[in-house]
């Protein structure tokens, strides 16, 4: 299988077409996640977030995104984006191509979750009251 797009950029995201990087003809499935800036967290009104990632986060990227794509036997695509974002701005895309949609969903939410658990991109959010705090460091 093969890993389509692993980016990490500045630009907005917006545009990637990833479902369309990597389905085939022989798909039955297509499995996409966009991650979004939401205006809270953990009850406390945010205005925006700022991402930073470590000069190796692309190679960290790829890799998630090749292993998964070997192991399941998926292709897949993934963007993260850094820089300072805005409510409502997307912050990853993901999609992954499947056969059958059981492993696009399953390889769709174990890259997810192999992003967020290695890549080193790192939050800083924005509250309202003027404070700001890191995440998931």
């Amino acid at each position: 299988m093969a890993t389509l797009l692993s980016s990490v950029t500045h630009s907005s995201i917006e545009d990637l077409s990833l479902e369309l990087l990597v389905c085939r003809k022989d798909d039955g499935a297509v499995v996409s996640f966009q991650g979004r800036v939401r205006d809270h967290d953990l009850g406390q009104p945010v205005d925006g977030l700022e991402y930073q990632a470590h000069p190796r986060a692309e190679e960290y990227l790829a890799e998630c995104c090749d292993r998964i794509s070997r192991d399941m036997k998926v292709r897949v695509a993934a963007a993260h984006r850094v820089g300072t974002l805005t409510i409502g701005d997307l912050a990853l895309s993901v999609a992954v191509a499947a056969a059958h949609r059981q492993a696009a969903f399953r390889a769709c939410e174990a890259l997810v979750q192999s992003i967020k658990d290695t890549v080193p991109i790192w939050k800083r959010q924005h509250l309202s009251s003027g404070l700001s705090e890191w995440v998931g460091l």
